[in-house]
């Protein structure tokens, strides 16, 4: 067995409330760096490429499931949470339990793992040729957390869990962390004959670690450096804490590869955020979901952009909020703009102060520089919108489009009740109310005519 690669499958453990998180939402459904801290686990998991995952899951189960159905993996019920020994047995009949299988349990609440600790570890285990390998660290608080107990040649004699554990063994400082390799058949084995002889009345992992010391099967243990990496999280600060983790690893990825962050610290750009060469993110931004920004762009302070494919030299200006939306090169955004889920800004556009879009186009190198709405239209290319202009698109049951072709010009305070066109190079005169199509090179006006009343203020101010 020693120094050969085995198929592995991972179990994941997601049944338990985590009641110190004094939440009613399970804890592993709170989100680190705006995913949930499971699936940040799970994105690790899958780097590894293994041949199955299994998520154990139990309370609030139909919510986990659902969070995680974007993921390659099954699911395991555990009914009663009664230890993470029973959670894995929940899995067994989806666990390969041949001689040359690896089977991967992690806890579900480490969001901050990362694969290369993974593979370091199952590249350890496989060459001790042991039958469970766990990782283990350093912790300057250990409470909370199951005590590795060594004997005096230095070898794991026990794994001894918090209630448990003696005064003496409280004092011990290297922790057990929740990430257990083994052969996949013997560790199966074991957890079938364990007992839940401990204060909690529950099936422990631990105690197959036990099983197999005292059956002459060897356990070793890999301790790892970067103790904050292998904490879980159980309470709201260590919920922030792997956060800021998550953040600055994201930052320190991206100024290597040549991104400027003014201020990392106060930059929120979440792990699947990917930002091009020479790109400028100034202090207090938010990039977040499936996001990509190109080269050279710039996005100022206060601004947050949400799952948007955003083009290269592209300017959003400060405090400018982008979701599920598409911009093309050269384009401007801001500051105050706010592009809705389904807009489009072709190359060149700009969308300025207190503009906003929901599902609209807009095209080459048009423009709507100030207080506007435009929903559920079709700008053309070299279309200018006037200051105050809105498309009034709901009847109060449907939406209706608006359609502009090319070189329109729509003038200030304008009002387009859809559904409605406006053909290529027509002009609408400002204050107008577009409530017909308006032919090519057409002029639109429609207002009431102004009547001056000469003397009236005169008048007014006599009586």
């Amino acid at each position: 067995m020693a120094g050969r690669r085995a198929p592995v499958t991972v179990v994941i453990l997601a049944a338990g409330q985590g009641t110190r998180m004094r939440s009613k939402t399970i804890k592993l459904l709170h989100p680190v760096a705006g995913r949930p801290m499971v699936a940040r686990l799970l994105d690790s998991v899958q780097a590894l490429r293994p041949r199955k995952i299994v998520t154990v899951v139990g309370y609030q189960a139909e919510q986990v499931t659902e969070a995680l159905a974007d993921y390659s993996c099954s699911f395991a019920l555990q009914k009663k949470q009664l230890g993470t020994g029973h959670a894995v047995l929940q899995a067994a009949k989806s666990i390969a339990a041949g001689p040359n299988s690896t089977l991967l349990v992690l806890n579900g609440d480490m969001p901050t793992l990362r694969p290369a600790t993974l593979r370091r570890l199952l590249a350890r285990h496989a060459k001790s040729g042991a039958a469970l390998t766990l990782m283990t660290a350093q912790a300057d608080d250990p409470t909370g957390y199951g005590r590795i107990v060594r004997d005096a040649e230095g070898h794991v004699a026990r794994i001894v869990e918090q209630a448990d554990a003696t005064r003496a063994e409280r004092a011990i400082q290297e922790i057990n962390c929740g990430i257990y390799c083994a052969r996949a058949s013997l560790m199966l084995d074991a957890l079938k004959r364990v007992k839940p002889n401990n204060s909690q009345g529950e099936y422990y992992i631990t105690d197959a670690a036990r099983a197999l010391i005292e059956r002459g099967e060897k356990v070793a243990a890999v301790a790892h450096s970067d103790t904050d990496e292998l904490l879980g999280v159980n309470t709201r600060a260590e919920l922030t804490r792997a956060s800021k983790e998550l953040y600055r690893r994201k930052a320190e990825e991206l100024q290597t590869a040549g991104v400027t962050l003014l201020d990392p610290s106060r930059t929120w750009v979440e792990p699947q955020v990917r930002i091009g060469r020479d790109s400028v993110i100034y202090p207090d931004v938010i990039l977040e979901g499936d996001t990509t920004l190109g080269q050279d762009c710039v996005v100022r302070s206060g601004s947050r952009v949400t799952d948007c494919k955003v083009g290269n030299h592209v300017e959003i200006k400060d405090h400018s909020v982008l979701i599920s939306s598409r911009v093309g090169n050269g384009a401007e955004i801001g500051p105050f703009a706010h592009l809705r889920p389904g807009s489009t800004l072709g190359p060149k556009s700009r969308v300025g102060n207190f503009v906003e879009l929901k599902k609209t186009t807009l095209g080459h190198g048009s423009k709507a520089s100030h207080l506007a709405y435009l929903g559920d239209a079709t700008i053309g290319p070299n279309c200018n919108i006037g200051a105050g202009t809105i498309t009034c698109n709901y009847d109060g049951t449907h939406k209706h489009p608006t359609v502009l072709d090319s070189n329109v010009f729509i003038g200030s305070d304008t009002q387009l009740v859809a559904p409605v066109k406006v053909r290529k190079g027509a002009y609408v005169a400002a204050g107008t109310t577009v409530t017909e199509d308006v032919p090519a090179g057409a002029l639109a006006i429609g207002r009431a005519r102004q009547k001056n009343v000469k003397g009236w203020v005169a008048r007014r101010n006599r009586k």
